[in-house]
């Protein structure tokens, strides 16, 4: 069976480990800084044997040189060509196997060009979605635009509904709170507002989410939404899905 498991870095990332319970081979996704996946290596004995990049920011790649140094894994990331490191380039449609699993690719534009995302079918389907899709939010628009970004979003929801979705930050009672404004009238939004801030008061991650969740207090989700389009009206056009979530997107900048 396919565990996963976060390895906190920094203030709020996840590096997400993977790990089948009959072996010591591990995989990990976005490894940002190495030394709290050395000091796991280390201490439970355990072989680094995959690395999976979503994008090329720092926070998510800055421990890759001293993971291949150390350790020498197969890493499989997005085809940049500025991106060090990567042994695998894949994209859109693209397949490989790793830890007993066979996972997708999904290119995913809009924080980044080069964003993709892991989707692997099972029990329940995993997501490995770096800062494309947050619980109750999504990632800036550093690169891409919101016409990418809404695409993207919508990739990801076509998804299978039980799919559970491991983002690479715990952003989630920042998105909640803006999520209640921009949907103020949604009880499933109050509700996961309580259940996440009783899970941060106990040290807890809020994630996985899952994608069901997600369509339900979600706002950049949620788009076609006429609670969450009136909402965005205050603050830009609504006239389209993509303006909505151009709308929302701005807002929560400044929010």
């Amino acid at each position: 069976m396919l565990s996963v498991t976060p390895i906190p870095a920094f203030g709020d990332n996840y590096i997400w480990l993977l790990r089948q319970d009959t072996s010591s081979e591990i995989c990990v996704v976005d490894p940002g800084d190495a030394a709290p996946v050395i000091e796991l290596i280390e201490r439970e004995g355990l072989t680094l044997s995959t690395v999976l990049i979503t994008h090329h920011h720092q926070d998510h790649t800055g421990g890759l040189s001293t993971l291949i140094d150390c350790y020498a894994p197969r890493v499989i990331g997005p085809d940049n060509p500025d991106l060090a490191g990567i042994d695998e380039r894949v994209g859109e449609g693209d397949e490989f196997r790793a830890m007993g699993r066979l996972f997708e690719v999904h290119e995913v534009p809009g924080h980044t060009l080069d964003h993709i995302a892991f989707f692997t079918a099972g029990i329940p389907p995993l997501l490995f979605c770096g800062d494309a899709l947050f619980s109750a939010g999504c990632g800036r628009l550093f690169e891409g635009t919101p016409e990418q970004m809404h695409e993207s979003l919508d990739k990801l929801a076509a998804l299978p509904d039980d799919t559970l979705v491991f983002a690479a930050h715990e952003y989630t009672l920042a998105n909640l709170r803006f999520a209640l404004a921009a949907d103020p009238h949604n009880p499933d939004v109050a509700k996961a507002m309580e259940e996440c801030q009783r899970a941060r008061e106990l040290d807890r991650p809020t994630l996985p989410s899952s994608l069901a969740r997600e369509k339900r207090i979600n706002p950049f989700l949620r788009c076609q939404d006429a609670g969450v389009r009136q909402s965005a009206s205050a603050h830009g056009d609504t006239d389209s899905s993509v303006a909505t979530f151009a709308t929302l997107r701005r807002w929560k900048d400044s929010f």
